[in-house]
């Protein structure tokens, strides 16, 4: 811990040796912001166009959720390919979504339903990196994938970290509340700054929202911490950088400085502090999300945005608890007992109080909501009363700013095997993200040799922008 001496041989300009190598050894203030302000991309100062939505919330369901049992039944399909659910009626006349989505079945109004995306790609790390990026990985069909070139891409949410100016002391872009990784327990590509450099890789918290006593350590203040001592630690650590900086003007220097005077911004401002508090939210609205993992980290996800994030993604990872044949939405067995118990109900309370609450606040219009999964489920069930990979068509919802509720966009087949109408990529799902977010797809941003690159070489899904 960063600590203050009355006492000790002094510098020249009055910092003892002791103040200067407690500074620097232990990074900003003590704590481990700095750590994480590093791997932020620097933005830029100017919008590229005016914006549908301020800011976006991902819903990332890691494991392929299937799109029969979800917002695509084929209820004259036979029973080895619909499965035991039935179809519900949605608030949109003539639309239906599976039984197991009776909370956003009523919120039709405010969904845009992709029925006919498709990466071609049945393995969950490449598959998924297609749909992080918007760029397929070379080779396809490449289970426990990781990192490095040439599937380094930058995240969609780096993009928009970099293209957008940030709008507090919070960064552009946060993920949480752990990683997406393999079954080996490695990284999947597509999370991170890709070759844009560790510095643009978007923010990760690893937290566990659901628990009692949620906090995460970064941006709380040990107790005997007070907020004058706070005060006293950042002048001592601006006297720290100016002597730095005296001794390196090749930029790192003014870089460290950059980094803790963002680390001391975020510890001294409420706003910045609170943004992290779900002990600020009603008992009420807690419920209303659910107090499970996923439905808590929703709930921190809109708190963020609201505190100026630009991107949140929340990620369904796979916990302790889950099972090894079956883990997250990877539905190889049981996977009627699974959604009907386990994956359905959270994520459809979760996304259902999301529209409700961002609704009731004024800033659904400027709230992209974005629920996706790196593909979905085979057609037949297997024999273990499970679905398996499958890549080549599955359902995507997205709902609020820039989006005309309402909406089904593309077509199945009967069986819900591959695209009959209104093919879906990857690419043209980033293109519409960052369409409404203000960054038209063809916006520029340089690689590390300064070659132009466009945002997205996808299309914009104009027919479901309002």
């Amino acid at each position: 811990m960063l600590t203050l001496r009355d006492r000790g041989p002094r510098l020249c300009d009055g910092l003892t040796r002791r103040d200067v190598l407690q500074a620097g050894g232990l990074g900003a203030l003590g704590l481990s912001l700095p750590q994480l302000l590093a791997r932020e991309a620097l933005a830029k100062t100017t919008e590229s166009a005016p914006r549908s939505a301020k800011s976006c919330i991902v819903l990332f369901l890691m494991g392929g959720s299937p799109q029969h049992s979800t917002f695509d039944p084929k209820p004259e399909a036979p029973p080895e390919i619909r499965g035991i659910f039935s179809p519900i009626a949605a608030a949109v006349p003539g639309t239906y979504y599976s039984e197991l989505l009776p909370g956003l079945a009523q919120r039709a109004d405010h969904l845009a339903v992709l029925r006919a995306v498709s990466t071609t790609d049945n393995a969950h790390s490449s598959s998924g990196y297609y749909m992080l990026t918007g760029h397929p990985h070379v080779p396809m069909n490449a289970e426990n994938a990781n990192p490095g070139a040439p599937n380094d891409w930058p995240f969609l949410g780096t993009l928009v970290q970099q293209a957008a100016p940030p709008r507090g002391d919070l960064p552009g872009c946060v993920r949480l509340p752990c990683h997406i990784f393999n079954t080996d327990n490695s990284v999947w590509p597509g999370q991170d700054g890709g070759f844009l450099g560790p510095s643009a890789d978007p923010w990760l918290f690893r937290c566990r929202p659901a628990d009692p006593d949620f906090r995460i350590p970064e941006f709380s203040l040990p107790v005997e911490i007070t907020s004058d001592r706070l005060l006293r630690r950042g002048s001592l650590l601006e006297s720290v950088n100016q002597r730095f900086e005296q001794v390196e003007r090749a930029g790192l220097a003014a870089r460290y400085s950059e980094l803790s005077g963002r680390a001391f911004n975020l510890l001294a401002t409420q706003r910045s502090r609170s943004a992290f508090r779900l002990d600020l939210e009603t008992p009420q609205v807690r419920e209303q999300y659910g107090m499970s993992e996923f439905g808590q980290s929703t709930l921190l996800a809109r708190r963020l945005i609201e505190a100026g994030v630009r991107l949140v993604q929340v990620n369904w990872y796979r916990g302790p608890d889950e099972p090894s044949d079956a883990p997250c939405w990877d539905s190889h067995a049981g996977e009627a007992n699974r959604l009907k118990n386990v994956l359905c109900p959270p994520m459809d309370q979760a996304f259902s109080a999301l529209l409700d609450d961002l609704s009731q606040r004024g800033i659904l219009d400027e709230t992209l909501v974005v629920c996706l999964t790196e593909f979905g489920r085979t057609p037949r069930m297997n024999a273990r009363g499970g679905r398996d990979h499958w890549g080549s068509v599955f359902s995507v919802a997205l709902a609020g700013g820039g989006i005309r509720g309402g909406v089904v966009h593309g077509e199945s087949d009967e069986i819900g095997a591959f695209p009959k109408s209104g093919l879906v990529r990857p690419e043209d799902i980033t293109a519409t993200i960052f369409q409404c977010l203000g960054l038209p797809p063809g916006t520029e941003y340089h690689d590390p040799f300064g070659r132009p690159l466009p945002l997205s070489r996808g299309r914009v899904l104009s027919e479901i922008l309002a």
